[in-house]
């Protein structure tokens, strides 16, 4: 890793070629000649039991935003991430969103993000102008950085930084006008762990995904809790009816949907553990990830293509190719298919 080197200098963006993520499904089709609906997609980390999305009427379609649907909103998400008061929420069509104006909101800048983890964070930063440089986890906190974003946890690894690390960080920062910002993406199975609950803590921006844990990412929705400063800055650069009317009342029932979420994570935690001991029984070591996704190392990129092969579709990484990312299957159909392909390649490497 190296601090990039082709800063424009000017604040203005550069041009920098987009980034490939897990989801691509009609690609997949394309290339390996099955139709779609033929896809196991385990290519991401969204949950692939979906919130049930309530009945809504139809005025939600046809009139803009409501002021008043927004407040719903974001009472519901103050109680569900146990924001304190003192924080400003703002609600934005997806963390992707935020992760693209954030940087536009500071004059140039030393900017280090935490990693190797998503690369759309570094990807921003770098393309509206900033000095960034990607540091791993083991090479420690930089001496000298102005902005520095830690996804916690981690992904791909899964990776967890203490709570009391991140709120020690957030201060240095701010006493010399920096900015940490912690990306909570998939932060909704450990609750105890996240540091939203801190939220409103001077120049510390946390973002959190609606879309991941919930299973509705073609709603794109997320959210930013910063202090009142910081949050009135991006409340402006989104301007106004950021988020439709269908996500500002889908969010709201969700938020509020404990008995769901609940039962949500115990599903998923148990997922998890089945995926791994399914992986490991195939051969492949589980090396990290979350409950909504699992991170194995295997031998290059033969496992992704003998999968995709056999029509599912998993994560590899041009960059690591020795990693290799599974989402959590959905049904004990989708685990049976998975091990039939598993044991197959299984048998494959011993022939």
């Amino acid at each position: 890793m190296g601090r990039d080197e082709d800063r424009t200098g000017t604040g203005e963006k550069s041009v920098v070629p987009p980034l490939a993520h897990g989801g691509n499904l009609n690609a997949a089709a394309e290339c390996y000649g099955r139709p779609i609906e033929e896809w196991l997609d385990l290519s991401t980390g969204i949950n692939p039991i979906a919130y049930p999305i309530p009945h809504l009427p139809d005025r939600l379609w046809t009139r803009l935003p409501e002021r008043q649907s927004e407040e719903r909103l974001l009472g519901c998400a103050r109680r569900y991430y146990a924001a304190p008061k003192e924080a400003d929420i703002v609600a934005a069509p997806g963390t992707q969103a935020l992760i693209q104006i954030i940087p536009r909101l500071r004059p140039v800048s030393r900017v280090c993000v935490l990693g190797p983890t998503y690369g759309e964070h570094a990807h921003c930063w770098r393309g509206a102008g900033h000095d960034v440089e990607e540091r791993a986890y083991a090479d420690g906190w930089p001496n000298q950085a102005d902005v520095v974003v830690v996804v916690n946890p981690n992904n791909p690894d899964g990776h967890m930084v203490d709570q009391d690390s991140l709120l020690a960080r957030a201060a240095e920062l701010s006493a010399q006008g920096g900015w940490l910002i912690i990306d909570e993406a998939f932060g909704d199975m450990q609750p105890a762990a996240r540091v939203a609950r801190h939220a409103g803590v001077p120049s510390m921006i946390i973002l959190r995904s609606f879309g991941k844990f919930f299973g509705l990412a073609g709603l794109r929705l997320g959210f930013a809790l910063s202090d009142k400063e910081i949050g009135s800055h991006i409340r402006n650069a989104l301007g106004p009816w950021s988020v439709a009317g269908p996500a500002l009342e889908i969010g709201a029932c969700a938020l509020g949907d404990e008995v769901w979420i609940d039962d949500t994570r115990n599903r998923l935690f148990r997922d998890a553990q089945r995926l791994d001991a399914l992986l490991e029984e195939s051969g492949h070591a589980v090396v990290g990830g979350t409950s909504l996704y699992r991170l194995i190392s295997t031998q290059g990129c033969e496992l992704h293509e003998t999968l995709a092969q056999q029509g599912i579709w998993t994560r590899a990484f041009a960059d690591r190719k020795h990693l290799l990312r599974f989402g959590v299957p959905a049904s004990d159909e989708d685990f049976n298919r998975l091990a039939a392909a598993l044991s197959c390649e299984e048998m494959k490497a011993v022939s």
